[in-house]
């Protein structure tokens, strides 16, 4: 039987999807990954989940491994990836869909939004709400570099510079954010306000200003991104940015269908996010 990697196409189908992300360490992910996977099933496929980390270089690996069962369809995290796993997946006759994220040269389909955006929406939140000295506690991982580089732009537009940031190692965690509000209070003691990468940093902050006496939002605004399950259920309730996981693994899904059943498919849609004002802002 030919490899479709050489460039031939199998005559015997193998109704297998590849898909790989990141982690389903939380439901940021895991909400995709489980729509997906259900209405892939539903038209009969079956998905292959690879982790692939937060290391360009592991998704290049994993890929590697996945292709070599030829996939029918391949669904992506992200859109930076490395040159060369770019340059392959462009070359194999498949259907491809990139998800949570946003770029104006997608591999074949996408499915996402703009991170910038949203750092930038956040920004535009604070400054309306008087916090001239925000603050930013961040993975480095593209995505949130990505959210980090809207937020900062977006202060700057408003005069605010030198703005004080802690980036971490993903994955993120409780841990990390605790860890990173003493380290960002020493930087500037004004800090009113502080934008963080994902709700289990926002959280692990609100928790140490907490023990440290910090009142939130009193002195010190605080907003997350994902809108996490317990996010409404902290106390304060955690301000945050919503992205609907759902409809990104059944859109994604619904790509690869239309695409595997002879239609065009849609090049790019955007999903959008919601900025969801609770307790701490």
């Amino acid at each position: 039987m030919p490899n479709r990697l050489a460039g031939g196409l199998s005559s015997a189908k193998s109704r297998l999807i590849a898909a790989i992300v990141p982690t389903l360490a939380h439901s940021l992910f895991s909400e995709t990954v489980q729509v997906f996977s259900d209405t892939m099933s539903r038209a009969g496929y079956q998905v292959l989940l690879g982790l692939s980390g937060y290391n360009d270089h592991d998704e290049d690996d994993l890929l590697d491994a996945v292709l070599s069962r030829r996939p029918e369809g391949v669904l992506l995290t992200g859109v930076a990836h490395t040159a060369t796993l770019r340059e392959r997946l462009q070359k194999i006759d498949i259907p491809i869909v990139e998800t949570w994220d946003m770029t104006r040269q997608p591999i074949d389909m996408l499915v996402g939004f703009s991170h910038e955006r949203v750092g930038a929406a956040v920004a535009e939140r604070f400054v309306a709400r008087g916090r001239r000295h925000p603050a930013l506690v961040s993975a480095n991982d593209e995505r949130a570099l990505a959210r980090r580089r809207g937020f900062i732009e977006t202060l700057a537009a408003h005069g605010i510079h030198d703005v004080p940031e802690v980036l971490v190692q993903p994955p993120s965690s409780v841990a990390l954010g605790r860890d990173s509000l003493p380290c960002i209070l020493t930087q500037s003691a004004d800090i009113d306000a502080i934008f963080c990468g994902s709700d289990l940093l926002a959280l692990g902050v609100v928790s140490e200003a907490r023990k440290m006496g910090v009142a939130v939002p009193g002195r010190i605004a605080v907003c997350g991104f994902g809108d996490l399950a317990f996010a409404a259920d902290t106390s304060p309730a955690l301000t945050t940015v919503r992205v609907d996981g759902r409809r990104i693994g059944a859109t994604a899904a619904r790509c690869l269908i239309e695409r595997l059943g002879g239609a065009p498919g849609t090049p790019m849609i955007d999903v959008d996010f919601e900025l969801v004002e609770r307790a701490t802002l």
